[in-house]
């Protein structure tokens, strides 16, 4: 690369969706394509930072320190550490991942980084990034981890925040080595419920047995974190919850429960997606607002609430808690200083998104005019400032810039061009816009002197606009290229006034992203818009549009086009290509594909594909690609370049370039990064007389242009708004004032003008119609009277089809549409004919396969058979054939077995047993097999003989042949019934079969009797014949059937047979002369008896009975007796078929009996052997449950040996760091003890250095010697505007450590000054002196730096040792549960469970549930006489018990009753007292115990007395009550005289009221300031004066307390002394 120059970035625009940071107090920084933007608070000045490294991965900054970090983005990527301001390199970190880091982290104290990698290896860890070495690290740790956050009060705990896990890791510090020790925090479930302690257990066999089936459970979701200044952590869930966390216990409290009824509703409906604190509480973001709560204990309040217009995804304090910044992912900034004000102020507002083009005015302003991806317009001023927007509300594709006026043409998605007039900057219009596709528009040129406007479509349109707004930017034309358009450029040719238009077209071999076939177009600058350049439907005519074809050796990926030149990149090469054009293009003019090859082809990107970009000067091409690069080429050395790393590979790299007028300036746009790179070319050397060239270009071309420009754009200015001229419904678009325009803020049903609907024509389209509105007026004339004839000649032809309806033969007009009929239903009949061939294909291969899987490999069909007089039914044993494996199984078994039994049969012949012996022997397992085998099947004589006894059970392999054995034990049950079964089913169909010849033979006696009786005739249902289920009758068949020609005929023969037939059984002519032959002499049938008629003789029906002769009565009674003859026969006759039929019912129902007493048999044997089944069955799932709780203790096993031989190995590998440790810790004390000792020896050396001196000056020195500066008090200053800095005190505080010893030296130095020297001391001695101080106070430090470390490391040696003892205690656990297993393991296999089968009865067991987990399944086998004579006595002693309970019922019911009447009468007795007590305690006044003693009379004249003396004193009483109340009139008139007086008096004070508060005011403001002395002396007396006016009151108290206590008592005596009681009186 031989460089020319170099490109310099000028500005950067754009925001990523990641985090933003402080990075100082008013400065932020975050992230922006390929680079690191720093946005300044108060001055809104911006800054960029370009990647030193490949693309910006995670990025943090610690404001207090002015530090930033950031990743690069490649294999093996680096970590950059920044300083700020200076943006200078601090170190560089390398070796902490392989593809990314996901996170980064600052301490807030020393220089310490924590991060975390991503795949494969999820690493966290600890770097001191000063001396760029790692201090710790943990691999595949971070699995999840989305953040992490260093505590700020202690740098040693490290939290990382995952999708669903939070952990705290504590780093443990021993002098230089660190170790990551991690803490996992197990969070609530969703319901705010703890499943279990979060505190840690004990290690004991159980917990470990627990967690080994500890089955997981769904958790809280942790979406945010934050430290507070106690070191703990609150923790925001995605589910609602607020929890505070403490890192130490490991604890969890829920502060805020969103589920609770008792929880803020305003605040229950946002989840926590970032927290910071402050010192009055917290500040949370939430979906839809920032709140800020006040946290005391548990109790949460909301203290303000912000409502923005854009949802906020981060929130956070500047490094000196005075400004408060909100971000959000969409672009914005905002500024919230709340010591100043409650206003939140908008900062930065760049709408965040991808850029899909950029491209720069041509004026001299350098403005930019950038496309985003939701249709967002954007002005750019020269600095980078957004000047203002225009939301068009669509996507667009492509943008363009007129250099003949201030306007930009857009292309949409929707096949639109949207003109946008840009001349006032603030405001930018849409004052046109043009329908050319109905796809989207892929390409938008002008050319350089703004003649015309090209566009480009995926339809191979090339649209012609006039590019001049005083021609209304109206469509000159189109033309179609020969394939898909790729790339598309222009040139204007002022010598030959032409433009030229090059377009890359795709061929029909190429891809859809390639090219090769290049085609350029020729067009006049003037004359186009005549009536000759374009044909009637718009389409640009050959003599005016000159075509070109040529074709290259490669697909291309992009071209542009120079003067006679073409430069191309090629992707599959990646190189760049110059080609260039002939001379004389007038003998190519016919030619079609004339092949170009390339003069020059240099290396491209190295990531492609790559787009290009030639200065309007022609002498740079600039090229960018997927790698991120812009690379600037001279045209006519295209091997030498500059380039500049502008976008990140990884984000796509870049979309497109464009240049500035003078082609200094160069634009960019990232394809996903979503960032816009305006850079500056600088030239050196030789070359900067191209860089003038450039400038003396765009000046040209500026003069060239002014005239046009100055008569151009004022025309455009003119332009109203797109929408004003609207049809009705419309209105003028709205344009805010501010610098954001919306131009779909309109009224109406129209709500988006700027979406063009499905039915909106095209321009052509339009032209199009226009054409055909025009052909219909020329020829209206021409088409009237063609209508007319037209309308002769269908009534004409409906006539002559009216009357071929009435003929034979109809009379076809139109046989070409008959057959188009015929057609159309032929390939729609073809159509349904295939789709019903492919269903009943589907349908057969489905029933094929489901009879394949579910009835072929039966080898026993499951089958029912039913009685014939009642609901009994019988289901056989469905059976599929045994498998080749079950059958290898079942013979390796047997044969196992069979040499088992040989084993223990020679065994046995070793024993001599007597023959008795054996006997009993017999006996005793003949009746103990049925018990003790668990099953029914031996005596059903279907058992294998090979069957394990249930007791000899022992190992695992012989449970898993039992559980063989026992399946084949049921397969033989199964068979056995199933054979009894098919023989059942078989009597049925005999049955049936008879049943069906006695109803024939009955039909046929009915029918001679001629009796109507319906039959009952038994069938079988299709459970009992199931294989009738899988054909089809054809009665079954609703749809008529289809037949086809063969068969058509084989039916038409078929029947012509059948007639054939009938008409040869209808022909009885031999059997009609076989009667005449034997002439009636046949012998007759009993049958026909009953036809048998005796005809009358003639004479009965020709004379009456009066004129009958002698021989006519003896034949009329021959008659007669022969007659009755023939009756007695035939009713003879009807009572023995009525007997037949009485016997053929008779034995049908018999025989169907019989064979439902034969069905009854085989159900209860289907009992029994279902019995057994269940039986075997119980006993395989006995067997199948031990061999699994043996494989899973197996398992169980296998992970405790693992478990123990990883804690062996750690419990090694701690013994040998233990042991490291005790030696550096040895060695340290070593060293701190010589330290110590160097320090006294200096104390006890001091006299003796100044051996010399007088004592008292040696005294003096030493007081000298030992005394310190004090260390000054760091007094923090009260800064009101900082109060919102939780960590303020405990910064303040920590803030002292690192500077206490460089304090103290600078104390040294002024006791060190000379002004201190005692007098009488020397010059020299006083130096020495202060040098010995000197050392003496190093010393010193260097012990307390030594103790520090030793008491460090002896902390961090005492962890360890508790972690060793923990390992070991651990190992202990581990090997005792080990040993607990074992135990299980033998008991499992010494415990064999055994079936037993018992009678109804003769099992005592508990009534708790035998199926339960916890129940006692242990029972005790004894004999059953045992049990008997235990009843039998059991029985005795209940008797004897229900004797003694009768007897003892009877006393306690005597017993009940006398304490009833006992107590009866004690309640009387108390009655009684209570009324003698009452009646005693009755009080009577004086005149009623005078009463008591007066008669009558007496008592009567003494009333009337009473009465008297009452009326008197009544009358005494009105007379008083009536002088009163006139006392109170005369009182109340003088009462409001005083208040006349009073009301007159107030009026005048209150008009000299506003003085005398003034004066008031004046004397308290002078009293206030001349004696507050006095007013704290007043105010102390005051409160003397209350403290013992106070006591006074309560001796006050106290003795009226005392007096009222007398003074009750005397009422008392009193009372009892006036109203004595009744027992006390005496008559």
């Amino acid at each position: 690369m031989n460089e020319f120059g170099s490109l310099e970035l000028r500005w950067i625009q754009g925001f990523a969706n990641k985090n933003t940071e402080f990075v100082e107090n008013e400065t932020v920084c975050y992230t922006c394509g390929n680079h690191i933007c720093f946005l300044n608070l108060e001055t809104r000045t911006q800054n960029a930072f370009p990647s030193p490294g490949r693309g910006i991965g995670a990025l943090t900054a610690n404001g207090n320190s002015g530090i930033f970090a950031f990743s690069e983005e490649k294999l093996s990527p680096s970590i950059y550490v920044y300083s700020f301001p200076e943006l200078q390199l601090k170190n560089e970190l390398k070796g902490g991942a392989q593809l990314d880091y996901t996170s980064l982290a600052l301490s807030h104290g020393g220089p310490y980084l924590g991060s975390c990698s991503s795949l494969p290896d999820h690493i966290i860890t600890v770097w001191n990034w000063e001396n760029a070495e790692p201090l710790c690290s943990q691999p595949q740790a971070g699995q999840d981890v989305v953040s992490l956050a260093f505590n700020p009060m202690n740098w040693l705990q490290l939290c990382s925040l995952g999708t669903a896990s939070l952990t705290v890791w504590n780093i443990a510090k021993s002098d230089s080595l660190h170790v990551l020790q991690p803490s996992t925090i197990k969070l609530p479930a969703p319901g705010g419920t703890f499943s279990e302690s979060q505190a840690p257990s004990s290690q004991n066999v159980s917990n470990i047995m627990a967690k080994l089936h500890q089955s997981t459970r769904a958790r809280l979701t942790p979406s945010a974190i934050c430290w507070t200044a106690t070191s703990k952590l609150y923790v925001g869930c995605a589910e609602g919850f607020l929890l505070l966390v403490d890192p130490e216990s490991h604890s969890v409290s829920v502060l805020f429960n969103p589920t609770s009824a008792e929880s803020i509703p305003e605040l229950g409906r946002n989840s926590f997606q970032r927290l910071t604190p402050n010192n009055n509480g917290l500040i949370a973001v939430g979906k839809d607002s920032v709140v800020h709560l006040q946290i005391k204990g548990t109790q949460i309040n909301i203290a303000q609430t912000w409502q923005l217009e854009r949802p906020v995804t981060t929130v956070m304090y500047s490094p000196d808690y005075k400004t408060l910044l909100f971000s959000s992912n969409t672009g914005q900034i905002y500024v919230l200083n709340p010591a100043q004000s409650d206003r939140i102020v908008k900062i930065f507002d760049v709408l965040s998104g991808n850029f899909v083009t950029a491209t720069l005015l041509h004026n001299d302003k350098d403005i930019c005019v950038s496309l985003k991806e939701s249709g967002e317009l954007q002005l750019w001023s020269s600095d980078g400032i957004c000047i203002s927007s225009l939301s068009l509300q669509v996507e667009v594709t492509c943008l363009a810039c007129c250099p003949v006026a201030y306007y930009a043409a857009v292309g949409t998605t929707t096949g639109k061009v949207f003109f946008i007039d840009l001349n006032q900057e603030q405001r930018p219009r849409l004052v046109h816009e043009v329908l050319l596709y109905h796809t989207a528009v892929d390409h938008l040129v002008f050319d350089h002197d703004g003649h015309y406007l090209f566009t480009g479509g995926s339809d191979s349109h090339i649209y012609v606009l006039e590019a001049r707004p005083s021609k209304m930017f109206s469509v000159i034309g189109y033309t179609v290229l020969p394939g898909c358009i790729l790339s598309l450029s222009a040139q204007c040719n002022r010598d030959n006034n032409e433009v030229n238009v090059l377009a890359l077209c795709a061929g029909e071999e190429d891809r859809k992203k390639d090219g090769s076939l290049l085609t350029l177009l020729s067009l006049p600058t003037q004359n186009l818009g005549g009536p000759d350049s374009i044909d009637r439907h718009g389409c640009l005519s050959s003599h005016v549009l000159k075509v070109f074809t040529f074709t290259v050796p490669r697909p291309l990926k992009s071209c542009v086009l120079g003067l006679s030149e073409i430069f191309a990149y090629c992707h599959r090469s990646k190189t760049l290509q110059r080609f260039v054009l002939p001379e004389d293009k007038g003998d190519l003019y016919d030619q079609q594909g004339v092949e170009l090859k390339p003069v020059q082809e240099v290396r491209g990107h190295p990531l492609g594909p790559a787009s290009l970009a030639l200065s309007p000067h022609r002498l740079w091409l600039a090229s960018v690609g997927r790698d991120g690069l812009l690379r600037i080429r001279e045209t006519a050395s295209m091997g030498r370049y500059i380039e500049l790393q502008c976008h990140s590979c990884r984000l796509g790299g870049v979309r497109n370039v464009s240049f500035s007028t003078d082609g200094c300036t160069l634009l960019t746009v990232g394809l996903k990064d979503g960032s816009l790179v305006c850079t500056n070319i600088r030239v050196k050397g030789e070359d900067v007389s191209k860089m003038n060239e450039a400038t003396q270009y765009s000046k040209s071309t500026a003069c060239f242009l002014k005239n046009i420009f100055d008569t151009e754009n004022p025309i455009l200015i003119n332009f109203p708004v797109w929408g004003q001229v609207s049809p009705v419904g419309t209105e003028t678009p709205e344009v805010s004032g501010g610098p954001s325009v919306d131009v779909t803020e309109r009224d109406g049903d129209d709500n988006n003008l700027l979406r063009a609907p499905p039915s909106q024509p095209t321009w052509l389209e339009s032209r199009r119609e226009g054409l055909l509105n025009e052909d219909r007026e020329q020829y209206s004339e021409m088409k009237k009277n063609l209508m007319e004839t037209i309308k002769e000649l269908r009534d004409s032809i409906q006539e002559m089809i009216r009357d071929s309806e009435n003929q034979p033969e109809h009379f076809n007009l139109d046989v070409e549409e008959e057959r188009r009929l015929e057609a159309m239903v032929e390939q729609e009949v073809t159509r349904v004919r295939t789709e019903i061939e492919w269903d009943i294909l589907e349908k057969c291969y489905l029933r094929d396969v489901l009879k394949r899987e579910c009835w072929d490999t039966m080898k026993v069909i499951s089958r029912t058979i039913k009685a014939f007089h009642s609901d009994l039914e019988v289901l056989n044993y469905p059976l599929k054939e045994q498998t080749e494996k079950e059958l290898e199984d079942l013979c390796r078994v047997q044969n196992m077995r069979k040499l088992e039994k040989a084993a223990c049969s020679l065994g046995n012949l070793k024993k001599d047993l007597s023959a008795q012996e054996e006997e009993e022997e017999k006996k005793v397992q003949d009746a103990e097999t049925a018990t003790l085998t668990g099953s029914i099947s031996a005596q059903l004589g279907y058992s294998n003989p090979y069957v394990y006894d249930q007791f000899s059970l022992k190992t695992i392999e012989q449970r898993i042949n039992q559980i063989v054995l026992l399946q084949d034990v049921i397969y033989r049950i199964k068979t056995a019934f199933n054979a009894d079964f098919e023989a059942l089913h078989k009597q049925k169909m005999k049955e049936l079969k008879r049943v069906r010849d006695r109803n024939k033979h009955i039909r046929e006696i009915m029918l001679q009797l001629d009796m109507h009786e319906e039959l009952w005739e038994p069938s079988l249902t299709n459970s009992e014949w199931p294989e009738r289920l899988l054909t089809v009758e054809v009665s079954e068949i609703r749809a008529e059937r289809y037949l086809t020609a063969e068969q058509k005929e084989e039916e038409e023969r078929r029947k012509l047979e059948e007639e054939r037939c009938l008409a040869a059984q209808a022909d009885d002519s031999r059997e009609r002369a076989l009667d005449d032959m034997m002439d009636g002499v046949l012998e007759v049938k009993k049958e026909d008896i009953l036809k048998m008629e005796i005809p009358l003789p003639e004479f009965v029906l020709t004379k009456p009975d009066i004129q009958w002769s002698e021989e006519e009565k003896k034949a009329f009674k021959e008659y007669e007796k022969k007659a009755k003859e023939l009756s007695e026969e035939k009713e003879k006759y009807k009572k023995l078929l009525e007997i037949e039929i009485k016997k053929l019912h008779q034995s049908t129902k018999e025989a169907t009996e019989r064979f439902d007493e034969n069905l009854a048999k085989l159900l209860e044997k289907k009992v029994n052997c279902t019995v057994a089944i269940y039986q075997e069955e119980l006993k395989i799932t006995y067997l199948v449950e031990s061999v699994l709780r043996e494989e899973e203790m197996r398992s169980q096993e296998q992970e405790l040996k693992l478990k123990l031989e990883k804690m062996l190995a750690y419990k090694d590998e701690t013994g040998e760091r233990l042991k490291k440790l005790e030696d550096e810790v040895e060695l340290l004390q070593e060293t701190y003890d010589n330290v110590v000792l160097e320090d006294k020896s200096l104390d006890k050396d001091f006299r003796r250095g100044f051996s010399d001196l007088p004592s008292h000056m040696v005294d003096c020195l030493y007081k000298m010697f030992k005394r310190r500066p004090r260390a000054q008090k760091m007094r923090a200053q009260m800064d009101n505007s900082n109060n919102s800095d939780p960590f303020k005190e405990h910064r303040l505080c920590g803030s002292q450590a690192p500077d206490a010893f460089s304090q103290m030296l600078r104390a040294m130095d002024e006791l060190d000054a000379p002004a201190n020297m005692p007098e009488g001391l020397s010059t020299v001695a006083w130096e020495k002196f202060c040098h010995v101080r000197r050392a003496k106070v190093e010393s010193e430090q260097k012990v307390k730096t030594k103790a520090l470390t030793l008491a460090e490391m002896q902390a961090f040696l005492q962890k360890k040792r508790n972690e060793d003892k923990a390992a070991q205690e651990e190992i202990k656990n581990l090997s005792e549960v080990l040993e607990s297993l074992h135990r299980k393991r033998a008991d499992l296999l010494m415990d064999t469970m055994v079936q037993i089968i018992l009678k109804q009865g003769q099992v005592e067991v508990t009534t708790t549930d035998p199926t339960a987990d916890n129940a006692d399944t242990d029972f005790i086998l004894y004999h059953r006489s045992v049990v008997d004579n235990l009843r039998s006595v059991i029985r005795t002693l209940a008797e004897q018990k229900i004797a003694s309970m009768v007897a003892c019922k009877d006393v306690r019911k005597g017993m009940i009753q006398l304490e009833w009447e006992n107590k009866v009468m004690r309640k009387q007795i108390e009655d009684l007292y209570d009324k003698e007590k009452n009646i005693k305690m009755l009080r009577l006044s004086e005149e009623q115990q005078k009463m008591t003693h007066r008669s009558k009379s007496d008592q009567e004249s003494h009333t009337s007395k009473q009465i008297s003396s009452l009326e008197k004193s009544i009358a005494l009483m009105e007379s008083t009550h009536k002088k009163s109340v006139q006392q109170r009139l005369r009182k109340i008139e003088q009462l409001n005289k005083w208040a006349a007086a009073k009301a007159k008096k107030s009026a005048d004070l209150e008009q000299q009221l506003p003085e005398m508060q003034v004066t008031v005011s004046e004397l308290r403001h002078i009293c206030e300031a001349a004696a507050m002395a006095e007013n704290e002396a007043a105010a102390q007396e005051d409160r003397y004066q209350e403290i013992v006016k106070r006591s006074k009151l309560k001796e006050l108290a106290r003795a009226q307390a005392e007096n009222l206590a007398f003074l009750g008592a005397e009422v008392e005596r009193l009372t009892m002394k006036n109203f004595p009681s009744l027992d006390q009186l005496k008559h």
